[in-house]
């Protein structure tokens, strides 16, 4: 095991948030389910950071599990904007100073970025999150990821 610290880890030093260190060979295939088997939880725990935009240029961390799907209603409401989009890479990269793939889910945001985490993850013992490096997650408890990145959790996954 490296003792490799990143940003993000430095972070939740930092704040004093407990968190656990967990590597998988960088050429793993993207994807959360990818990692998931790698690591050997269930995909649900691996969790997707989307970066969302709304029309009138606010831009927002979501967070999922890896095998679900955000809602566009559900995230359009969260959101207050009718029109929103996934943002495109260069802003992704402008915005966090990561590529797609493995963004952290904290120690980037500005004080306008929001930061959603979808309500049915707060269940799961265990969740894994990217460090910004391919190769390397964080396991956190749902109860510290809330801790680290402000998120408001709100459902954002399920049909109601």
């Amino acid at each position: 095991m490296t003792s490799l610290k990143l940003a993000a880890h430095l972070f939740l030093d930092e704040h004093g948030v407990e968190y656990e260190v967990r590597e998988f060979p960088d050429t793993t295939e993207k994807g959360a389910a990818n990692v998931a088997k790698a690591l050997g939880f269930r995909e649900r725990q691996m969790i997707k950071t989307l970066i969302f935009e709304t029309a009138q240029g606010e831009c927002s961390l979501i967070m999922v599990g890896g095998d679900q799907n955000v809602v566009s209603g559900l995230l359009k409401k969260a959101l207050g904007s009718r029109d929103i989009a996934m943002a495109k890479p260069e802003k992704v990269v402008e915005l966090t100073g990561y590529v797609i793939g493995s963004i952290p889910p904290f120690h980037w945001q500005n004080d306008s970025t929001r930061t959603f985490l979808d309500q049915s993850l707060m269940s799961e013992p265990m969740l894994g999150v990217g460090t910004g490096k391919w190769g390397h997650e964080i396991l956190i408890t749902p109860d510290n990821l809330v801790k680290a990145s402000k998120a408001i959790v709100i459902n954002l996954t399920e049909r109601v």
